[in-house]
């Protein structure tokens, strides 16, 4: 079974993704907010990662590139599913190393089929 790490700053939004997607088959891990991302990304090494783009602190395009410096968490496919929903938006997060990005509020099927399309 493969693993996601699921990131956001918003407690509701972790729950609803996390439910999308263990009842979709996945192992879950949970982080709230970036630092904490990149230690279990580091730890776990997942199959995948879904993070919030807008986090305090650190978001979710800092995660990103602290991943895909380190070579042990480079390779991990990165989502994005954000509120941020312009195409200059999206375009910025693919140039960054994002596989995918789903905007908020997204559908269980919206999320399933990102997380499908970079891990299978």
């Amino acid at each position: 079974m493969k693993t996601i790490l699921i990131v956001d700053d918003i407690q509701s939004e972790l729950d609803l993704m996390a439910k999308y997607l263990s009842t979709a088959g996945y192992n879950i891990i949970l982080a709230n907010g970036g630092k904490e991302a990149i230690g279990k990304a580091e730890s776990n090494k997942p199959d995948a990662i879904v993070t919030d783009w807008m986090m305090p602190k650190m978001g979710g395009l800092d995660v990103c590139r602290k991943l895909k410096k380190n070579p042990a968490t480079a390779e991990i496919p990165i989502i994005a599913c954000t509120a941020k929903d312009r195409e200059v938006d999206r375009m910025w997060a693919l140039k960054q190393g994002v596989k995918a990005y789903v905007t908020k509020p997204c559908t269980k099927e919206e999320l399933v089929s990102a997380v499908k399309e970079v891990i299978g």
